[in-house]
């Protein structure tokens, strides 16, 4: 008898059904991870450009009105940081038009 070398079409069919069961399980956890990612990655800008505006405004008590221009040429956010925050919509809330004063 001589020994076998390689593998038999039914070993070859159990190991690639095996990895696409893996493969089925992990892509959707991948997704649902990455749509997680993004939320708290828009979360964590909209708090970065709030926290500016409010540093915008103590610093421009005279100001009335706050945009992503003002803020970029004041140095309160970065060109890349204005252009990811106008992709994602993030809107500008002046505090000071929200209480009334």
């Amino acid at each position: 008898m001589s020994k076998r070398h390689g593998f038999t079409l039914v070993e070859m069919t159990i190991v690639l059904f095996i990895i696409s069961l893996l493969v089925l399980i992990i892509l959707p956890n991948l997704n649902g991870q990455r749509h997680h990612a993004q939320s708290i990655h828009q979360h964590a800008m909209e708090t970065v450009v709030q926290g500016q505006v409010t540093a915008y405004l103590d610093d421009h008590q005279t100001a009335t009105h706050v945009t992503y221009a003002a803020l970029e040429s004041g140095r309160y956010l970065t060109s890349q940081q204005v252009k990811q925050a106008q992709r994602e919509g993030i809107k500008i809330h002046d505090e000071r038009s929200d209480d009334g004063s």
